[in-house]
């Protein structure tokens, strides 16, 4: 009877010893990954000419949610945009389909070396903590694109890298743009537009995952009017296993 006693005080020690433990470590495992966790968006806009471009005005995609919440406004009301040229005026507007960015100067005058083989580029950028995790996996309705988002069609993805553990959603998509300059007829001027959405954290190893979308359009010579952007989506990229949920 003392040996049935002691053994089964023994298995109970082991498993309250085993459940402590279990608790103990998911316990560890979400604090980890609370005080680790960061979320932030990574805006850059690119503007790549070979030529001159005189009497600039452009309307940029601000990206934003679609109720019309950008993480990136601040920044360009700030004037805390890093390569903004301090003589360009930058004035944001809201559409009601769309946040964008007007942005007026004199000229857009490259270095003398400049030719099409080695074109200028002017690189806007912005990094902007976000107060909640960003939604990765579903970007289009919860998180900042570029909007209209117009024409949305699934596409093949490029192969995934090993960081990869869930199967990511990409699409393409249009959405417009306003140029008005005067330039020479063979001038080449192409505007690039990325925003990243990343949450990232730390248990035992570095995790993360992440949205990006960039829009791009090349236009030659003089513009004057609106222009269709063509952009790319890539949601669910990363990993998921996270204690907490990931939306």
């Amino acid at each position: 009877m003392d040996n049935i006693i002691k053994i089964s005080l023994g298995l109970l020690i082991v498993i309250l010893l085993a459940f402590i433990s279990v608790v103990g470590y998911h316990g560890f495992v979400e604090s980890a990954y609370l005080n680790s966790l960061s979320s932030t968006y990574s805006y850059t806009c690119t503007i790549t000419t070979d030529s001159t471009l005189s009497n600039v005005t452009l309307f940029i995609p601000v990206p934003a949610d679609p109720l019309g919440n950008s993480p990136i406004v601040a920044g360009f009301s700030a004037h805390a945009i890093a390569g903004l040229p301090d003589d360009w005026t930058v004035t944001l507007y809201d559409t009601g389909k769309a946040t964008m960015a007007r942005i007026t100067t004199r000229a857009i005058t490259p270095p003398g070396e400049t030719n099409p083989t080695t074109p200028f580029t002017l690189t806007l950028s912005s990094e902007m903590q976000s107060d909640t995790l960003i939604d990765t996996r579903e970007p289009i309705k919860n998180s900042a694109l570029f909007h209209p988002v117009r024409e949305l069609q699934p596409v093949a993805c490029p192969p995934a890298s090993s960081l990869v553990r869930e199967t990511p959603q990409c699409y393409r998509y249009v959405t417009s743009l306003y140029a008005d300059y005067e330039a020479a007829p063979d001038a080449s001027v192409n505007i690039t537009s990325t925003i990243v959405g990343r949450n990232s954290w730390n248990i035992f190893e570095p995790g993360f995952n992440e949205y990006t979308s960039v829009t791009s359009l090349l236009m030659s010579g003089s513009h004057d009017g609106w222009a269709t952007m063509n952009g790319t989506l890539a949601s669910g990229i990363g990993t998921y296993d996270t204690p907490l949920p990931s939306t």
